[in-house]
């Protein structure tokens, strides 16, 4: 009969079972942070936004011509709940649009690109505004609060809400999840806050290219 080896110590057979434990317990922690059966990676991933990565995916065929440089959403991810003022001063938040599409826009009077862009963006609104949709452009100039509406009164631009943060803290928000790398920026979002698509830079907004576009984005 072959021998039999002598059992391990007390000591050392506690160590497969503290390494085996040790092991479970990390599983759990990624577990929770990667958000097993939910689909959540990082702090932007949410699974209630499935709906709107399939909804980009619908939508990539229409990103051509003056929207090409659209950027479509490929894993779900809810929006910071962006914080700024309206006209009267007044805080909104990006939860205030809750069951409209919007296409949020950053914009300064010191970004030429977004000079030039506003007209486009306020014959979108002009367009399409209404119930199921809405053109949110936030300035975020930091100096001379009166200079950016004199821009737009003087641009004639009267169908775009006024909408600012003079401490920009919007862009750094987005940002902050890789949706906002210069400017102007813009992020076309579903009725739960979540992104469809992003744009860094300007567009011909108020192209037919755009206009289709987001009228395949707007939810019933």
């Amino acid at each position: 009969m072959p021998d039999t080896p002598p059992p391990l110590p007390a000591a050392n057979r506690r160590i497969p079972i503290a390494i085996g434990a040790a092991a479970a317990l990390a599983l759990a922690g990624f577990a929770a942070f990667y958000g097993f059966g939910g689909f959540k990676r990082g702090p932007g991933g949410d699974s209630a936004c499935s709906g709107a990565v399939e909804l980009a995916r619908k939508l990539a065929p229409l990103a051509h011509g003056e929207v090409a440089a659209l950027t479509m959403a490929t894993s779900p991810m809810r929006l910071p709940d962006l914080a700024f003022e309206d006209a009267e001063g007044k805080p909104r938040k990006l939860s205030d649009w809750r069951g409209k599409t919007v296409l949020v826009n950053l914009w300064a009077t010191w970004c030429v690109p977004c000079r030039k862009e506003m007209p486009a963006l306020d014959s979108l609104q002009a367009q399409l505004g209404g119930k199921a949709f809405e053109v949110v452009a936030i300035n975020i100039d930091t100096r001379d609060p009166d200079k950016p509406r004199t821009f737009l009164k003087e641009a004639n631009l009267t169908r775009l809400a006024y909408f600012a943060d003079s401490k920009a803290k919007v862009f750094q928000d987005l940002k902050s999840v890789g949706k906002a790398l210069g400017m102007p920026t813009s992020v076309l979002v579903d009725g739960q806050g979540c992104e469809i698509a992003n744009l860094a830079g300007p567009a011909e907004w108020a192209s037919d290219d755009a206009i289709k576009l987001i009228k395949a984005a707007v939810q019933p």
